[in-house]
């Protein structure tokens, strides 16, 4: 390169440019010289390389065949040792047996009277136990006999229990029948009285339209005592009710204390609704037109134990109709007197 750049500085410039393209030619070959022999020693030396890792290898494929072969003998001798342990094994239990079989024969033939002893014993011990068992069959037998005499006694007491029960039974029939008789004839009396107090009633009362007896009850107008839609006694109902409770008093006098009687005092409305802050419903309304009837007959000395409230509502009318006639009969306040 040196030797190119003298000879362009030292000639003069012509147009032949020759010399410095062989120059650069020349350069150009060295250089690629200079590449392909690194290149070739690189390729020997990775050649080196692969060549060793190849052989490295090879030798490791052949140390596990090696090894292979090696696991394959020992486990040819592992099968060959198993066969010959159990082969000593046979041998051992043949001999273990046959040494067994020789030594009892020397006992048996050597103990032969101590076998003997040993039978004599245990029949000893056999007739033993047969005594104690005979002992405790001749216990049992006692223990059955007592167990039966126990269950004699047991059965003859049950006898006298059913028997005791069988009278027992027929005592309770025989009061019961007694009891219902009594009861029968009390409300026999009752009804007496209760005759007797609607008759009373319809005396006071007098002979009016707007009352009437339904059955066993002394049913009343609610117009007598309430305005519509209201639970407040007004002074002509409370006139009527001063009546009914110097009626209640005087036949109050007369029953007897043993007939457990009541005054029951029944609220009844129309089908027509209700539904104010008061009475959301005609179960209030009747509910309360019946308190109010009870609580004014205690204020005029109507036991209170006497008296029971009962609101229905519209839901028992005597007419099904729906007319102001009939509804003006479903709108009522009954009296009954009846067993509590």
């Amino acid at each position: 390169m040196a030797l190119v750049s003298r000879r362009i500085r030292g000639r003069a410039p012509t147009g032949d440019y020759w010399p410095g393209f062989v120059d650069a030619m020349s350069s150009l070959l060295l250089v690629l010289i200079f590449l392909l022999t690194i290149f070739m020693i690189t390729q020997f030396f990775l050649s080196q390389l692969v060549s060793n890792k190849d052989s490295a290898l090879e030798n490791l494929r052949n140390q596990i065949a090696e090894l292979v072969n090696q696991l394959a003998l020992e486990r040819q001798e592992k099968a060959d040792l198993q066969v010959t342990i159990l082969s000593l094994q046979d041998s051992l239990s043949s001999a273990t047996a046959e040494r067994d079989r020789l030594a009892a024969l020397a006992e048996e033939g050597a103990g032969a009277g101590s076998r003997v002893a040993e039978l004599e014993s245990a029949l000893a011990d056999e007739k033993q136990v047969s005594i104690e068992a005979l002992a405790q069959v001749e216990l049992l037998n006692q223990q059955i006999a007592a167990l039966r005499r126990q269950l004699a006694t047991l059965s003859a007491a049950l006898d006298a229990a059913e028997q005791k029960d069988r009278e027992q039974q027929a005592q309770i029939a025989n009061l019961g029948r007694r009891l219902n008789a009594a009861l029968a004839q009390k409300v026999q009396e009752l009804a007496k009285y209760r005759s007797e107090f609607f008759g009373r009633l319809r005396a006071i009362l007098g002979d009016r339209q707007d009352i009437e007896i339904v059955g066993d009850r002394f049913a009343m107008q609610s117009e007598i005592f309430f305005a519509s839609g209201s639970a407040d006694i007004n002074p002509s109902g409370k006139q009527q009710l001063d009546k009914i409770a110097q009626a209640i008093r005087e036949i109050a006098a007369e029953i007897p204390d043993d007939i457990p009687w009541v005054l029951r005092v029944d609220g009844h409305t129309d089908a027509n609704p209700i539904a104010t802050p008061q009475f959301p419903s005609n179960w209030y309304l009747s509910s309360a037109r019946a308190i109010a009837v009870v609580n004014y007959l205690t204020e005029k000395g109507v036991p209170e134990n006497r008296l029971v409230a009962a609101g229905f509502g519209q839901f028992h009318p005597l007419e099904q109709e729906r007319s102001e006639a009939a509804n003006r009969r479903n709108r009522r306040i009954e009296f009954k007197l009846t067993e509590r």
